[in-house]
């Protein structure tokens, strides 16, 4: 059985707060261009209900440890 890709929500901070752009599975978060400043959820919670957010790189840590 194929293991479930982590889905993640990505969001932008501006001046006003935190603006959700979408939710995505971690892969496609990972090949949004680095020149665009994103946060993604953490991919251990549910994406769209949690405030656990971290910078691309750390979710790429994240997916090479699991």
């Amino acid at each position: 059985m194929k293991a479930k890709k982590p889905l993640v929500e990505v969001a932008v901070e501006t001046e006003e707060g935190r603006v959700p752009l979408g939710i995505m599975n971690a892969k496609q978060a990972l090949s949004l261009p680095d020149d665009l400043d994103v946060k993604v959820s953490h991919p251990d919670h549910e994406p769209g209900r949690t405030d656990k957010f971290i910078p691309k790189d750390e979710l790429q840590r994240h997916l090479d440890r699991s």
